[in-house]
């Protein structure tokens, strides 16, 4: 069975709505690092250190992986911040 690339492009829009989700989920973590709840950075560091690669990788690509650099994005900017907030 083959599967359309008109399907893959949706899969693809779909799981960049859905990590974007996931990251932006970073916010009430951020929220309770900075009124003195912390959090452990380890977990954030590494989703912002994986996100910025495959950004990265989508970025810099002959074809641009859009959806790829898009649902990442979000991760860097706040795995960062909530590793930044847990110290």
């Amino acid at each position: 069975m083959k599967i359309s690339n008109q399907y893959f492009k949706y899969l693809g829009w779909i799981a960049t709505v859905t990590a974007f989700f996931m990251y932006v989920s970073y916010i009430p973590q951020i929220i309770d690092n900075l009124h003195g709840i912390k959090t452990n950075p380890t977990q954030p560091l590494a989703a912002a250190i994986n996100c910025f690669l495959w950004v990265c990788y989508g970025m810099l690509k002959e074809n641009k992986d859009w959806p790829i650099s898009i649902a990442n994005a979000p991760g860097v900017i706040f795995g960062f911040l909530a590793f930044i907030t847990a110290l």
